[in-house]
């Protein structure tokens, strides 16, 4: 019962240490939206721009489950 969560680009910093990755694993939480990952990463919502949970675009009221994919992004700028 576990959840695959990906922090991109500038939001990688909050990954534990030990990942070495740009993800953890983390435990599902029952009921559990996007917005308590990041509660638990300890990531500040005003970094993330967009958010993405098995592939469809959704927002931090999103509901997750066991084995849900989460990405999370950060605005990005470019030319």
């Amino acid at each position: 019962m576990a959840l695959d969560v990906y922090l991109y680009a500038s939001l990688a910093r909050y990954l534990p240490r030990q990942t070495g990755d740009k993800s953890v694993q983390i435990p599902a939480i029952p009921g559990g939206t996007a917005r308590d990952i990041l509660r638990q990463l300890e990531v500040p919502e005003k970094e993330v721009k967009l958010i993405f949970i098995n592939g469809i675009r959704r927002d931090l009221a999103a509901q997750i489950k066991d084995g849900d994919r989460i990405g999370f992004f950060p605005p990005v700028g470019g030319g």
